[in-house]
């Protein structure tokens, strides 16, 4: 293929995406994939605080929220990390109470908009049953929250077995040292392999992996750069305090998360022309 050639597909497979998202209400969706996710982020912490309770864990919500945020804006996170801090000094110790089971199901109504998103990006219609449907979600949310104790607790452990390490071999501290770099290691992990999973699972039909990592990539340098200049024009131009008053915090959060759900959203548009390209691509040949 030549370089003429190569960029002619590339900007198909971009007017393909950017035309499909236009026509399937992009906007619209991201608006809803927004409001979704901000509704299921304190559930989600509430359940992860009943968990970490249940095992004895005491504060490890505290540091999984904390780890949520680290890819997000400092601007955009602090006043959300701040509430949710607030929310989570509440002992929450049973894991089989009625609140809890229910803030499973709030969280798992964000992995649905995604679905929903990511199924008209895909160009998929939903043929699999509700009920197995929300089983797979609340499935997500519980493997979710389970991944990110355990995150949580390599995290605490790590710098004890580093202590002890170097303590026997003084030879690998300046190795260990940069060891403090897994925290943002660790969230950039985290959001990649959740990326990829959500476009696998969620959306109907099957995708390889080669097919789902051009939106992904995509996604994540969409994100990436939104992230810089919100941080930017909030630190430079907006002052959200004046407007919004005590709901500044939360706005500031959803209008980023709106702005993050446009990229997720474009990322499967991009996939889904690509795949759509190389089907007529092998149908002419």
């Amino acid at each position: 293929m030549t370089l003429k050639v190569w960029f002619r597909s590339i900007y198909q497979a971009l007017r393909d995406a950017l035309g499909h998202f236009s026509r399937d209400d992009g906007f619209a969706m991201a608006s809803h994939v927004a409001l979704s996710v901000l509704l299921a982020v304190f559930p989600l912490l509430i359940f992860i605080a009943a968990l970490a309770g249940f095992f004895g864990l005491e504060g490890a919500a505290d540091q999984i929220s904390d780890l949520v945020f680290d890819t997000w804006p400092d601007k955009v996170a602090a006043p959300v990390v701040r509430e949710i801090h607030e929310v989570l000094t509440v002992p929450r110790g049973d894991v089989l109470t009625f609140g809890v089971v229910a803030a499973i199901w709030f969280a798992s109504n964000g992995l649905e908009a995604m679905r929903t998103a990511l199924n008209r990006a895909y160009r998929q219609r939903e043929t699999r049953s509700f009920i197995l449907l929300r089983l797979q979600s609340l499935g997500l949310v519980i493997l979710g929250a389970f991944i990110l104790i355990a995150y949580t607790f390599l995290i605490v452990l790590a710098p004890l077995v580093i202590a002890a390490i170097t303590r026997w071999f003084p030879v690998t501290q300046e190795v260990l040292s940069s060891f403090d770099l897994a925290r943002f290691s660790l969230a950039g992990t985290l959001l990649i392999s959740g990326l990829f999973l959500v476009h696998w699972l969620l959306p109907a039909g099957k995708r390889g992996f080669r097919a789902m990592v051009p939106g992904v990539v995509a996604t994540l340098v969409l994100w990436m750069v939104s992230g810089v200049a919100f941080g930017a024009y909030l630190a430079t131009f907006a002052n959200y305090v004046s407007t919004y008053g005590g709901l500044a915090g939360i706005m500031t959060a959803l209008v980023f998360l709106y702005i993050c759900s446009l990229a997720f959203i474009l990322g499967g548009e991009l996939n889904a022309a690509l795949i759509r390209q190389r089907t007529l691509s092998q149908r002419e040949a």
